[in-house]
């Protein structure tokens, strides 16, 4: 017989659904102004100072939990990107597809690693990652660029998150797909087998 599933006490989930609301507070009102102060986090997340206080003992502690969520959310993405892929052009969407959901939070982690190397550290399976399949295109003869791959994945972070500002200011609207096949263009990939890519994994056969 199988055991009941056990369920975090209702206290518990209120208590993660606040600390929640005061990450993505702070990570909105960071990225708007990095002055901000846990009064302005505090009235945007819709809860008073104590509440903070109560989660975070200060603005340091409040931004390594900014940065664990990140790191936590950037993983979870990388697993997805894990999987077995046909050629380093779908590799490459992929990766970029499923950054998409989390690059506020890469955005954010950007912007606080150069105070701190280990948070630096956070950052490096992501870039390793997308130098590895970059190197693999160029091997497969796939993307065809002189940029040696370090240089063009800092170019292709680069790309993909100014294209995600443009769609956070309202100048665009994509769901990723355009993105990923943005960057797979800025790679040296023909447009149309670029949205081909894409479109296969948007919508399998």
């Amino acid at each position: 017989m199988p055991s009941p599933r056990v369920l975090p006490a209702p206290g518990c989930r209120r208590t993660r659904t606040t600390r929640t609301r005061i990450l993505e507070a702070a990570r909105r009102e960071l990225d708007r102004d990095p002055d901000s102060s846990l009064g302005d986090i505090a009235e945007a997340a819709g809860v008073s100072r104590r509440t903070v206080y109560g989660h975070f003992s200060g603005r340091s502690a409040l931004v390594e939990g900014l940065v664990d969520d990140a790191a936590q959310a950037l993983r979870e993405a990388l697993t997805a990107v894990a999987l077995p892929a046909p050629d380093a052009a779908t590799a490459l969407a992929r990766f970029v597809l499923a950054l998409w959901p989390v690059g506020d939070r890469y955005r954010m982690l950007l912007r606080l690693a150069p105070q701190d190397a280990e948070r630096a550290d956070v950052l490096a399976p992501v870039r390793d990652l997308a130098t590895a399949i970059i190197t693999e295109g160029r091997r497969q003869g796939v993307f065809h660029t002189r940029l040696p791959p370090p240089v063009l994945s800092r170019a292709v972070e680069a790309h993909v998150l100014a294209l995600l500002d443009c769609v956070n200011t309202g100048t665009w609207t994509d769901d990723g797909t355009r993105t990923a096949a943005a960057a797979l263009i800025a790679v040296g990939v023909d447009g149309d087998l670029a949205a081909a890519h894409v479109r296969r994994l948007r919508h399998p056969a």
